[in-house]
């Protein structure tokens, strides 16, 4: 490809202007607003006729706006004709919903996977998927990264001696288990069973975390509700310093206040969501994924391995 330019939502901005600072590249010029009843208006400011375009956003609360958003710039390049667009989703919203899990509901993955494609996207880039099928929900190539490398540099300042990993459940033991095994520590994971949408209840650890440093590895924390109950049983169990780690910070509802008055040490999320003055807290820690996103967009464009970053 000739010519490579980013452009960005609304969604993250900032993350976008980071990725560009990697780079070295200026973001591209595009008009992204709203009319007063609340349609999208993209306007794409610069030629883009031939060029290898990368769209970078999350589709992050407001999930609905930010994805229309995604899906109007992506038609509005595909109309000006550049060459190749990648869809950068650093999250992916509507993940949770990847299967049936009760009569009559929807597949809502699916259904964002198609939209993107039919919408212009000729590749999609994203990160720590909630469901790792959803990689083939879409019919075009989609690079899936993982934040690991980024959360375990901070972890890896500490010392994990006796240390253990905890799964919040046992949908996420496979990624605790890449996160232990770069720490050397041991591994547990919490039996769960969700009551209802957003409501789960701890059931009993499968592991040893007696007198033991714990980190509790997850994809994402939305309500927090999962994270402090398992904060709640792992210090029944014996359970000493106890950290949290997740990709996706959402951080809705009370999350916030849970955090803060639970016992735990410290949450290390990254930047793929942008957190305001609402969502903030003592307790939370954020990594910058920009250089890990930025590397694998210039490897896309040179047409080079992605998959070798987690060699």
């Amino acid at each position: 490809m000739s010519r490579m330019i980013l452009f960005s939502g609304n969604a993250n901005r900032k993350l976008a202007q980071e990725i560009c600072e990697y780079l070295g590249t200026p973001l591209g010029l595009a008009e992204v607003t709203q009319f007063s009843d609340g349609e999208t208006f993209v306007q794409i400011s610069e030629n883009v006729r031939g060029a290898d375009v990368f769209v970078i956003q999350p589709t992050c609360p407001p999930v609905d706006h930010h994805l229309m958003e995604l899906l109007i710039m992506m038609d509005a390049l595909r109309r000006a004709s550049a060459a190749r667009i990648t869809a950068v989703i650093p999250y992916y919203g509507y993940s949770r919903q990847d299967r049936k899990v009760q009569p009559r509901v929807p597949i809502s993955s699916k259904l964002v996977a198609d939209l993107i494609s039919v919408s212009g996207a000729n590749r999609v880039l994203t990160m720590d998927l909630h469901a790792g099928q959803i990689q083939g929900f879409f019919n075009i190539p989609v690079d899936h990264l993982f934040a690991t490398p980024v959360l375990l540099q901070h972890f890896q300042e500490m010392d994990w001696d006796d240390g253990v990993v905890v799964a919040p459940d046992a949908g996420g033991v496979e990624r605790a288990r890449a996160f232990a095994k770069r720490l050397d520590t041991s591994l547990a994971f919490i039996d769960k069973r969700r009551e209802g949408p957003n409501d789960a209840k701890v059931m009993h650890i499968v592991g040893d975390v007696k007198d033991r440093n714990v980190i509790i590895v997850d994809d994402m924390i939305d309500t927090a509700g999962t994270i402090v109950q398992a904060v709640t049983a792992l210090r029944e169990q014996g359970a000493q310093r106890i950290y949290a780690s997740c990709t996706h910070p959402v951080l809705s509802g009370q999350a916030i206040e849970r955090i803060e008055s639970s016992t735990l040490e410290e949450v290390v999320v990254t930047n793929t969501i942008p957190l305001d003055e609402r969502r903030s807290s003592k307790k939370l820690t954020i990594l910058s994924v920009a250089s890990l996103l930025g590397e694998a967009i210039d490897r896309i464009h040179r047409e080079t391995s992605v998959s070798s970053l987690f060699v």
